[in-house]
């Protein structure tokens, strides 16, 4: 394999991205752990899969953003390391059929793993799995095109919240508790709030591609409004759960909320600065990570304290 090929493959499974997913499994395993013994080869088996199709939504978006020519309108004073794509096309490090391989071996992969876990473990996984294959293909792929019609950052939150999480515990548990519900929607919204950060690096290069993503549809001060919204309403929910009879210990959700609030006071007062952004960037993500850490170590603290 050449350099210029292992670098493209590399980006297409950036593990900053994989951090969502990571997360929501971890706390959907967490959950799981509360409730009785984890069986870890299914947990592995449940870890590839997401993985792979994770890498094939990566690639299959790829082409979708250089055909509309989204990627290659991204100002060399916007480009983030959290935004703008993985620019393996523009960068030439892949072909577009590298690119579409890359694709089709993911989703293969992907899909094969779901299908053996529902065949062999659990039945209803599949429609979990069908409905985060389809989301994540149609993220970019006509005709629905989520991500250019404003409804990306809604089936993020869908995808990286409840569907990731509680068909981790559904594989483990073979039902969906009421708990993991719950504590996966939170999660949910803050991953979607690190998606609506990452969208403001891309604005004037998404608006010239025709890609109406909700900081276009809402320009970059009414949407840092809303950011900080989103944020607050996590952290508010996280505040409710043990009151809805999680224990008490998931408070320990609460370590994200300082990175939560710096990104959304950087936000709102740069919503026009990419310098200033990207920090805010990486303060969103760590604001997820703690929080879904958090929450997992305090359900399975809590199943351990009785």
């Amino acid at each position: 394999m050449n350099e210029k090929l292992r670098e493209g493959i590399r980006r297409l499974a950036d593990p900053k991205i994989t951090l969502a997913s990571a997360s929501s499994m971890f706390l959907g395993a967490c959950a799981a752990a509360r409730d009785g013994p984890i069986a870890w080869g299914w947990l592995a088996l449940s870890v590839a899969g997401i993985f792979c199709l994770e890498a094939a939504k990566n690639a299959s978006g790829e082409i979708v953003d250089f055909d509309s020519g989204d990627d290659q309108a991204v100002a060399p004073e916007d480009r983030s390391p959290f935004s703008g794509g993985k620019r393996v096309l523009v960068d030439g490090l892949l072909t577009r059929s590298q690119t579409a391989i890359v694709a089709l071996v993911g989703y293969s992969l992907g899909i094969a793993a779901g299908v053996f876990v529902a065949v062999f473990r659990e039945p209803l996984v599949l429609w979990f799995g069908l409905s985060g294959v389809a989301l994540a293909f149609f993220y970019h792929a006509p005709p629905i095109k989520l991500s250019y019609r404003g409804l990306g950052e809604l089936a993020v939150g869908v995808v990286y919240g409840p569907l990731i999480c509680c068909g981790t515990y559904l594989v483990q548990r073979g039902h969906v508790s009421g708990a993991v519900f719950q504590a996966s929607i939170p999660l949910g919204l803050l991953i979607g709030a690190f998606l609506w950060i990452n969208e403001y690096p891309d604005f004037r290069a998404d608006e010239t591609a025709g890609k109406r993503t909700l900081v276009v549809r809402l320009g970059r001060r009414t949407a840092s409004r809303l950011f900080a919204v989103v944020v607050a309403a996590a952290y508010a929910w996280l505040w409710l759960l043990p009151p809805r009879g999680l224990p008490l210990t998931v408070w320990l959700g609460i370590a994200g909320l300082p990175f939560g609030v710096a990104a959304g006071r950087r936000l709102l007062a740069h919503p026009e600065a990419t310098r200033r952004i990207i920090p805010a960037q990486g303060w969103a993500l760590l604001s997820f990570v703690l929080f879904a850490l958090g929450v997992g170590i305090g359900l399975a603290a809590g199943a351990r304290g009785g």
